[in-house]
């Protein structure tokens, strides 16, 4: 039997009941793909069908605002995600009249669809005959081949994506893609791989040579920036605060966050004065205390944010002040909204 045919096998005694695998509708198929880009399945599930409740078609969400859709998206990360989702969605009804392109290259059009994404939709949705790879596709195909090319390298994407073109299952490639990811996640996975019951075993290079902790292979990965963050959460009598949009091409542009004063090393408590005046210059304030005398340590995929929020308080009413109970509305980073679910007014 073909190494695909063990894979169509597996998939079919194995594979996961999951709603978007019920459907042949791109624009369902494609919300899934983007939310479940570097979310697990048991995290994304709620937010695919909290944004099909919210925005049933793509015309829904393509009229939707920027802030709406930020909002909802709020705890999953990789805000870009959400930000291309939703200017898909215009491209889509804008040029295209609402429909999907039905080809790899038309969907490669879109923003924020690259290989991985558009073969998913040509295949899942018009059996299209495009190799998926993705990271549980690397591992799969690394593994059984006994391939040491490092996979975020050009030459090893070129690679895999042949080698997946070689042994893909044209006749039946919607199965076939699902299955090879399913398989990845489960029965190959990244740690403690189930290869005694594994139906690829007797061919399997890694499991022969030794190998199956140490494929696939990477290339080191970008050195972690450190950064401080200081939120200055501005309290008035009125139990008002400043909310500002996040400008620019940094982390979280277009969400909404407390006055930030970043710093190249930690402030402490009695120098936060200096600092403030220093450096910035937003609200006089006749008192202050931190929040957290332990800085909050966020990690991205490559900065590390070591927080704090400075409580500052002022008995002069703020202009253009938000009330506090109304500060849950906005889309913000989730180091924010945990913040705010924290702190007792």
């Amino acid at each position: 039997m073909s190494f695909s045919h063990k894979i169509l096998d597996w998939y079919s005694a194995h594979k996961r009941k999951l709603p978007w695998r019920e459907t042949r509708d791109p624009y369902k198929i494609w919300l899934s793909e983007i939310i479940l880009q570097q979310t697990r399945v048991a995290q994304g599930m709620p937010y695919y069908h909290r944004f099909l409740e919210a925005f049933p078609t793509v015309h829904e969400l393509a009229h939707a605002s920027e802030e709406n859709v930020l909002k909802l998206w709020q705890g999953l990360g990789y805000y870009s995600r959400a930000r291309n989702l939703h200017a898909t969605a215009q491209i889509v009804v804008e040029q295209f009249k609402g429909e999907f392109p039905t080809t790899y290259e038309g969907l490669k059009f879109l923003k924020g669809v690259g290989d991985y994404t558009a073969s998913a939709i040509a295949s899942f949705c018009f059996d299209v005959p495009e190799p998926v790879v993705d990271g549980n596709v690397y591992r799969v195909l690394a593994r059984y081949f006994g391939v040491d090319i490092p996979i975020n390298s050009p030459a090893g994407i070129k690679y895999f994506k042949e080698l997946a073109k070689e042994v893909m299952d044209t006749e039946n490639i919607r199965d076939y893609n699902q299955g090879i990811m399913e398989f990845g996640a489960i029965q190959c996975a990244p740690k403690k791989p189930n290869c005694l019951l594994c139906p690829l075993n007797d061919g399997c290079v890694a499991l022969k040579d030794n190998k199956v902790d140490s494929l696939p292979v990477k290339t080191n990965k970008t050195k972690v920036r450190i950064r401080h963050f200081n939120y200055l959460v501005y309290l008035d009598e009125r139990n008002q605060t400043i909310m500002e949009k996040r400008k620019g091409k940094d982390i979280w542009q277009n969400l909404y966050q407390f006055p930030l004063l970043e710093s190249e090393k930690e402030i402490q408590a009695e120098a936060f004065q200096q600092h403030f005046k220093s450096e910035m210059v937003l609200e006089p304030f006749e008192s202050y205390y931190l929040f957290n005398t332990e800085p909050i340590v966020h990690k991205l995929s490559h900065q590390h944010l070591h927080t704090k929020f400075w409580i500052l308080k002022t008995f002069h009413n703020l202009e253009n002040g938000t009330p506090w109970d109304v500060v849950t509305k906005f889309p913000v980073p989730v180091l924010i909204a945990d913040f705010i679910r924290t702190l007792k007014i």
